[in-house]
This record gives C-alpha cells, sequence and structure tokens, in this order.
C-alpha cells in the first residue's frame, strides 16, 4: 500500500511533537486550534494508523505517531533539499536571516557581511546576535535561516532534531587570571598545578550555561569545585573584572588581551570551543546560506594575523552534516 502523505499535514504533525499541543501549535503557526486539529486528523486517515491518544485532557503521540515525525522530518528535509537544488543556479539575491553569537557577529560575520554587501547587493543580510540555544530555537521557528553557534569539546552540546550542523573550526580555551596572581606557569599541563585556583572565584557566561558545564569538568580534574561569583556575557567585561583582581575565567584564546590580565595555555585540561554553522534540515544548499557558511567558515579558521584582505567568492557551498535525533 502506497501512502500520499500531504507535506504541510507532516509539518504540523512535527510542529505538535515539538510543542506539546495543539494550542501552542496554532499560536505558532497562525492557524486555528481547529485547523490543526483538522490536519492531524487527515494525516491520521492518510497513514492509515492511530496518530494520537487522550492524555488527561489533552492528547499525545502514540508510538505510531512518535516514529512517524522521525520519517517526516527525513522527508521534509529532502522535499526542502530538492526545492533548493532546482534553483542553485539562482543569482544569489533575497534576504539573509543570520544569527550569531556575540563574539563571532562582531569579527567574522560583520567581515563577511560587509564583503557581501559590496560583492553581492541584491543579497540583504539581517543579523541578530544571539546565544545557540536562542540561534535554535530561531531556526526551528522559521525566524532565521542560518545560524552560527559554539560549544566546547569538553561540555558538547546534544544534537537538535531538525538542525543540520557543520564544525567551522576549533579555538584553544586559555585560562585568564589577574596578572599579578602567582604561583601558576605560562603553561598548564598537570591539573595538579590547577589546584592553585581552589578558593577563587569565577566569572562565567550571563547568558549561556555551557561555560558552568566547562568550568566544572576543568576544575574537577585539579579536585576542587569551583565557586561562581560574576557573570557577564561579553569577554571585554569578563576581561574586566579578572583584571580587577576579582576572579579568573576561561576563555577562547583569540580573545584580545588586556592590561593586568595573564593568558594561561592549558592544552587538553580545557579542551578548544567548537564553531558551527547551523541550519534546519534541507536548507544548507541554498545559495545565500551555503556562501555565507563558507565565507565565515574560511575566515574563523584562519590566525589573527591572517583575518585581513579578500575573502574568496562563491565557490563550492560546504556539505552540511545532519546530527543524529
Amino acid at each position: 500500500m502506497i501512502v500520499d502523505f500531504d507535506l504541510g499535514h507532516l509539518r504540523t504533525l512535527v510542529e505538535f511533537e515539538r510543542r506539546g499541543s495543539m494550542q501552542a501549535v496554532a499560536a505558532a503557526t497562525g492557524y486555528s486550534k481547529s485547523a490543526v486539529s483538522a490536519q492531524l486528523a487527515a494525516l491520521q486517515r492518510e497513514a492509515g494508523v492511530v496518530l494520537l491518544e487522550p492524555a488527561g485532557r489533552r492528547v499525545r503521540l502514540t508510538a505510531a505517531g512518535t516514529r512517524l515525525v522521525e520519517h517526516a522530518r527525513s522527508i521534509l528535509a529532502a522535499a526542502d533539499a530538492a526545492r533548493l537544488d532546482l534553483t542553485a543556479q539562482a543569482p544569489i539575491a533575497g534576504r539573509l536571516r543570520v544569527a550569531a553569537y556575540a563574539s563571532a557577529l562582531a569579527d567574522d560575520v560583520l567581515a563577511v557581511t560587509r564583503a557581501l554587501h559590496e560583492t553581492h547587493p541584491a543579497l540583504e543580510i539581517h543579523l541578530e546576535e544571539r546565544e545557540p540555544d536562542e540561534t535554535f530555537a530561531l531556526l526551528l521557528d522559521g525566524e532565521i535561516d542560518l545560524g552560527f553557534t559554539y560549544d566546547y569539546t569538553l561540555a558538547p552540546r546534544a544534537p537538535r532534531p531538525g538542525i543540520e550542523t557543520r564544525v567551522l573550526c576549533h579555538t584553544p580555551i586559555c585560562l585568564a587570571v589577574p596578572a599579578g596572581l602567582s604561583g601558576l606557569p605560562m603553561r598548564v599541563r598537570d591539573p595538579e598545578e590547577l589546584r592553585a585556583l581552589a578558593g577563587r572565584g569565577w566569572v562565567l557566561n550571563s547568558r549561556g550555561h555551557d561555560d558552568d558545564e566547562l568550568v566544572a569538568r576543568v576544575a574537577a580534574r585539579a579536585g576542587f569545585e569551583p565557586e561562581i561569583r560574576h557573570r557577564a556575557d561579553a569577554f571585554e567585561v569578563v576581561l574586566r573584572l579578572v583584571a580587577a583582581d576579582l576572579g579568573v575565567a576561561l576563555v577562547p584564546a583569540t580573545t584580545p588581551a588586556l592590561p593586568g590580565v595573564r593568558l594561561i595555555e592549558l592544552g587538553e585540561l580545557s579542551g578548544a570551543r567548537r564553531m558551527a554553522a547551523a541550519t534546519r534540515s534541507g536548507q544548507a544548499g541554498w545559495a545565500p546560506v551555503a556562501l555565507m557558511a563558507r565565507l565565515v567558515g574560511q575566515r574563523a579558521g584562519r590566525a589573527p594575523t591572517q583575518r585581513t584582505g579578500q575573502m574568496s567568492d562563491v565557490g563550492n557551498p560546504p556539505t552540511l552534516t545532519t546530527m543524529p535525533a
């Protein structure tokens, strides 16, 4: 028996699985609650199996419904990829909505945006500063087309169903301490050397909590529990707090130096920060997305002294790797 699924009905099913109720799907999509219910009922008839079952005063997916969600994601991604493949030769134009974390936006993404403004004036780029979790939510809601996110090799971010990512570069993580702090060498390789930090305060990210896990794991290797005293979003503010002897911090090695701060190499003790390009499944092949991701990846992967000068133009777009559900 061949089942002919309506793509719109499949999208509604995926939204229901993500949001948990018909009311939430209606609020997110602009459909009425009755229209959402009708689409799911129609999909159930198309599938020929029960997809929803009562759960108190609400409904939930059956085992068959949950399985269909996974198939639906693949079907929708393939349909989007096919549509984009057919338009791959179209001029690079239109509106490209991009979100990125603060340091990436201020450096690599901004530089690429300025270059594309000159080389592709028909491409209108909209930028937003967002933390990774915010970026993933915006992608799934269809509010942006491309996101630049980060995680840490010692604190990897869990895969997101419906999101494709490709790692663009790795940046070593350093320990930032007040310049006058003694007892630590310029390069630390033995976790025991970090025990000098036991009892000192730490400065962490104020919006995301990946840093909490990273610091906890680094401190655990040295046998102590870190004391979180301050939080700040921008690395410049983090380093100013460190320079004022209010704490220590872990920062990417590319963070600009600040007077009163000493950066200490930790090697494998702290791992690296990974920058990634993220899209909705099936959207990576759209020419503006592919171009932006490739150029940002090229620039982010260069040494700081190589980040000036001309960037290459359109070439083969990158292939993004789907993260397993």
